[in-house]
């Protein structure tokens, strides 16, 4: 299923295999690889979390199917949070100390996430692999136990603003929320735009809002080329629609939240040439790694439509278990670790290669994406800023 090279350390090591599940966290023979996650199920931002949850678990029962880990069952636990980072830090003490899990596995959400590391990482030596959402200072330097598969946000606008330059534009209105995590990824796509001889601006809407006249009166009377969205699906959905009703035809480019199907259907034929950043295939796309996924989520999560979160976090559950594979002996978060650590160029057939030999940061790859049609279409291949 995949191509992955290992250090011939890994590949070579010889563990004492275990007859089942321990108290120390460990997994061999053929008891079932404990793993978990977190997602916000409920709450303002469930419409992310959802379908992040359906995608990872429908790989596992796909996988389980399939013959599993080196014949051994996967137990994937997932917990509600409803993105608060308390509750998610009982979260990860349920899944670390109740469940036992080995990893954690698709979690969701940054601040959430960044609450359970001295928990999880640091005192458990749990490894956290594939977190939607995630922070540059995540990475540099590199956390032990952290493992990063989706590119930054701060990377995603550089190549979204980039797309903008190439097609022409010269003044580029950033439309972004209030709160200070907009505004490290707006600082990253004003620096690109300057650097390729543009000029940014921007307008600055409250988090949540609904309204968006006031903020599409203020960015039509900035005259741009072209405008980049900082903004989470409803509220981009909110703008499309807007600026569509006061005649502003300005290109909307943006970064890769609002690249879902949720957003088609909130804009409608507004959302018709919308380009984006994507982390992976578009879940239409002809590719039979693309494929195997819709089938997957048709058998195991039929209530959910294929969308770019599930098939984001339906990639990341297949790296994982990818690397997995190549553990020789006894599998628990230590060999995980080391197993992750030493993986490179590990193909999904979905996202972008991912390798950790270099960082724990696995790529800065996205794919561009425009609407067209009634859905988003790949423009070209996987690039990096």
């Amino acid at each position: 299923m995949g191509r992955i090279r290992l250090a011939a350390v890994v590949a070579a090591a010889s563990l004492v295999v275990a007859g089942c599940a321990g108290a120390d966290g460990s997994s061999g023979g053929n008891g079932a690889l404990k793993i978990g996650a977190w997602y916000p199920l409920s709450g303002p931002v469930a419409a992310s979390g959802v379908p992040s949850e359906a995608g990872a678990r429908a790989y596992f029962d796909w996988l389980n199917d399939n013959g599993g880990i080196n014949g051994r069952k996967v137990d994937f636990t997932s917990v509600d949070t409803a993105f608060d980072p308390q509750q998610t830090l009982q979260a990860a003490r349920q899944l670390v100390q109740r469940d036992g899990v080995q990893a954690i596995v698709t979690a969701n959400g940054t601040a959430a996430t960044e609450a359970t590391f001295p928990f999880v990482i640091q005192q458990s030596k749990v490894p956290i692999f594939g977190t939607y959402g995630g922070s540059s200072a995540w990475y540099d330097p590199p956390q032990d136990g952290l493992f990063g598969t989706q590119a930054l946000y701060e990377d995603q606008a550089r190549v979204a603003v980039q797309w903008a330059l190439d097609e022409g534009a010269k003044h580029i209105v950033i439309v972004r929320d209030d709160p200070e995590a907009f505004a490290t990824v707006d600082d990253a796509a004003t620096a690109t735009i300057e650097a390729g001889g543009g000029t940014a601006d921007r307008v600055v809407a409250k988090f949540g809002s609904t309204d968006y006249g006031p903020y599409v009166s203020a960015v039509k009377n900035k005259h741009p080329d072209a405008v980049f969205l900082i903004l989470p699906v409803p509220e981009a959905a909110a703008y499309l629609n807007e600026a569509a009703l006061q005649g502003l035809d300005a290109p909307v480019y943006a970064y890769a939240p609002p690249a879902t199907g949720a957003l088609v259907e909130l804009a409608g034929k507004n959302a018709e040439g919308f380009r984006a950043v994507s982390l992976t295939l578009p879940p239409t796309a002809d590719d039979p790694a693309v494929a195997e996924y819709r089938e997957a989520m048709k058998k195991y999560a039929p209530e959910q439509e294929p969308d770019f979160y599930s098939i984001a976090n339906f990639a990341w559950a297949k790296a994982f278990a990818e690397i997995v594979k190549t553990i020789s002996g006894e599998v628990n978060s230590e060999s995980i670790t080391k197993a992750i650590e030493s993986a490179s160029d590990v193909e999904t057939g979905i996202a972008p290669p991912f390798s950790f030999t270099d960082g724990h940061l696995g790529t800065h790859s996205v794919m561009r994406v425009e609407v067209k049609n009634g859905e988003f279409v790949p423009v070209g291949d996987f690039v990096s800023p």
